[in-house]
């Protein structure tokens, strides 16, 4: 997995605030491509929680992600209960962690890391 940011083309090009993150094998347009990879470059280090098919939800730092949906998040603690808000049930601290892609239902981007993304608001 490279994690070079300058080397990804921007597969993983439907991501959101709280919602979904859908990966696509096709080439998307170069113009849509750039506004994902721009889009994905602004959540850089922003707080992020995603929820994985087997339940368990990691909130820590977005860092990295690649052509595979794979996610790095740092600073990671895991939750084995679903919740509603970042700081609820007991976490266990992980640090860094690889999250695959095949694993991730969704992603959520915290709302108070957003405010200075362009692209990101109340309006999306």
């Amino acid at each position: 997995m490279q994690c070079d940011t300058e080397e990804d083309t921007g597969s993983c090009a439907a991501l959101r605030a709280g919602g979904f993150i859908a990966c696509h094998t096709e080439q998307p347009e170069v113009s849509s491509s750039s506004q994902a990879r721009q889009k994905l470059e602004g959540l850089l280090n922003k707080n992020m929680r995603i929820r994985m098919t087997d339940g368990r939800t990691l909130v820590g730092l977005f860092l990295c992600t690649d052509r595979d949906c794979n996610v790095i998040l740092g600073s990671a603690q895991e939750f084995l209960k679903s919740s509603d808000t970042f700081s609820q049930g007991e976490p266990r601290v992980l640090g860094l962690a690889m999250i695959p892609g095949h694993h991730v239902v969704s992603i959520e981007v915290e709302a108070d890391s957003l405010e200075d993304v362009d692209g990101f608001g109340a309006n999306h």
